[in-house]
């Protein structure tokens, strides 16, 4: 492909996340080499396990090793009812992330990463690594990108909170179009209005329904947003858009699914791009 300066993009998802590994796969093979990384929520830590260095099987081996307790323990704060800060484990997610990216700091990354996330007081956009703020540890910046209000606790960073950057930017081009890049290769693995409906593992509670189910709409809704705007875009964009389960936040367990959708859908994107210059 002719274009110089891509910026790739991975959305917001959970597990979902794990079709970006797919879609780095077809980027390898379509030989397109991303300069720069933005990401959302576990898209950002996807983004931070490949400018890291490492590669399609290096990513998926790891992926693999991650099992449900490692992302969805119970908070222990759960025993205090109505007041407890988070229904899961923060620092259970933080090992977690440690665990899939090799690299500590932004500085040690082969490639810029820009990590999406909002500050929990005033609602804004924050950026961290690349045009944002750099003073901070990679998985730091990555749990603040990750903390999903009521799932996990808010990340404390500078004494202030910081909650999962979805809330503002689920699909952050925005952020992307920022570097200045000639081609925009955008992974879209978070919800939508156009997901089929996936039955959950475990009963969930009308409350937790209703919380997911709220989220969904909003995040959906913006991500549509997004992408109406960019349909005429100052940047060419490639789209990779798999067709993924909703409601599938925590289910690791269909990690090399979604891996093979968003190949499949990387590959036909790259492929109407190519046709289409």
């Amino acid at each position: 492909m002719k274009h110089r300066r891509v910026a790739v993009v991975l959305s917001g998802g959970g597990a979902k996340a794990a079709a970006h590994a797919g879609a780095m796969r077809a980027l390898e093979e379509w030989e397109v080499k991303p300069a720069h990384y933005v990401g959302t929520s576990m898209g950002a830590v996807v983004a931070a396990m490949f400018a890291s260095g490492l590669d399609y099987d290096g990513v998926l081996k790891r992926m693999l090793l991650i099992s449900r307790n490692d992302v969805a323990t119970p908070s222990t704060s759960l025993l205090l009812g109505p007041f407890a800060t988070s229904l899961l484990s923060g620092r259970k997610l933080r090992d977690a992330i440690r665990g899939l990216v090799p690299a500590e700091r932004f500085a040690d990354l082969k490639v810029p990463l820009t990590v999406t996330a909002v500050d929990a007081h005033t609602g804004q956009l924050a950026l961290f690594g690349a045009m944002g703020f750099e003073r901070v540890s990679l998985v730091d910046a990555l749990y603040a990108s990750c903390a999903l209000p009521i799932y996990y606790p808010p990340a404390l960073i500078e004494d202030r909170e910081f909650v999962d950057g979805g809330l503002r930017a689920v699909l952050p081009l925005d952020v992307a179009s920022e570097v200045d890049p000639d081609l925009i290769v955008a992974s879209a693995a978070g919800p939508s209005f156009f997901a089929d409906p996936v039955e959950p593992a475990l009963p969930v509670p009308p409350m937790i329904t209703a919380h997911n189910e709220s989220m969904r709409i909003l995040m959906a809704a913006q991500t549509e947003e997004t992408l109406a705007r960019w349909r005429d875009g100052p940047v060419p964009l490639v789209l990779v858009r798999p067709r993924l389960g909703s409601g599938a936040t925590f289910a690791v367990e269909g990690v090399v699914e979604y891996v093979e959708k968003g190949y499949r859908a990387a590959q036909r994107a790259l492929r109407e791009h190519l046709d289409a210059e």
